[in-house]
């Protein structure tokens, strides 16, 4: 494993970080095709076995039964101080005011909450997991601030939103004096390349590692373009995001893979993190083989005119994954 420095940050990660957001036990919130624990455990013990020492979860992950399951095996395999835990917070944990949103008591409230279930004392990077366009935004930055200060927060980061909003936050924080988001995980793939016009620039501009989710485009990159899987068939989010006229980028990418007799999803992670702004893409895994690709992508050179290729037939998208 390749292992790399966070952003601007002194923190070293692997050049892939495990999403954990199919571990999460069905019956309590969990997708139809997330792994219960007993199938999750396996899974993150084959990416430390391979290196991986950077996980990312979410308290709205299977109703907070992810960052449960990732804490319990993480306590159990692994030193504390080897692992890079990373969480969100901002959409809704419970009915009523305030149990959703990015609000000081918000996040003070949740910040808790995930200590408890990932069985920890500290988070190394705490995420905001979209922009909370009803919280003034200092008032976010300087709960986030505060619990870096206490000590319940190593780093903090933020998730998708317009560059306009992550400059202002950016700004905000350097005119305040309050802690700064070091990453930005946004959505970039070969099918949804809008990121590159203006968040990736000014990520590369202010230092901000870039840690990408839905890198291989929620498998619609690992296979072809009319096949099915369990979360496609289910993941009413995903079918949001790609249509039918991003065919032609699967099957130039399918081209290139066969040519180099590699799988598809490891041509589609080599693409990503060619990119200078990307630090480690979040790579989801429910079977073992999706982990060996990953890891094997780390090494995985593609050439300018694979490159040329592989970019030729995309076609400007309308922004998906945030509002």
């Amino acid at each position: 494993m390749r292992y790399v420095k966070l952003g601007s940050t002194g923190l070293d990660v692997s050049a892939i970080c495990l999403g954990c957001m199919g571990y999460g036990a069905p019956d309590r919130g969990g997708h139809p095709w997330s792994l219960d624990e007993e199938a999750a455990r396996p899974l993150i013990r084959q990416a430390l076995d391979a290196g991986i020492n950077f996980f990312d979860t979410a308290n709205v992950y299977s109703a907070g039964t992810s960052e449960e399951i990732v804490g319990r095996a993480l306590n159990d395999m692994a030193r504390r101080d080897e692992v890079v835990i990373a969480t969100k917070v901002f959409n809704r944990m419970r009915p009523g005011p305030n149990g959703a949103g990015l609000s000081r008591k918000a996040i003070f409230t949740e910040v808790d909450a995930s200590l408890r279930r990932l069985g920890t004392d500290h988070i190394d990077l705490y995420q905001i997991h979209r922009f909370d366009h009803r919280t003034p935004l200092e008032e976010t930055l300087q709960a986030l601030h505060d619990l870096v200060k206490t000590g319940k927060v190593r780093y903090i980061g933020a998730s998708s939103m317009y560059a306009w909003q992550f400059a202002k936050a950016l700004y905000l924080a350097d005119l305040h004096g309050f802690t700064r988001f070091v990453t930005m995980q946004n959505h970039y793939n070969l099918l949804y390349r809008e990121e590159e016009r203006e968040m990736l620039p000014l990520c590369v501009d202010q230092g901000i590692g870039v840690i990408p989710w839905s890198p291989l485009a929620r498998g619609r990159l690992t296979r072809p373009w009319g096949e099915k899987s369990a979360r496609s068939e289910t993941d009413e989010f995903g079918r949001q995001l790609y249509s039918d006229e991003d065919r032609p980028i699967v099957d130039r990418l399918t081209e290139i893979a066969e040519e180099r007799g590699v799988s598809r999803a490891q041509v589609a992670l080599a693409w990503v993190v060619r990119h200078p702004a990307v630090s480690a893409p979040i790579v989801g895994a429910t079977r073992p083989e999706h982990l060996a690709d990953a890891v094997a992508s780390v090494d995985l050179q593609l050439s300018d005119d694979e490159v040329k290729r592989l970019e030729e037939p995309y076609r400007p998208h309308g922004i998906a994954g945030h509002v």
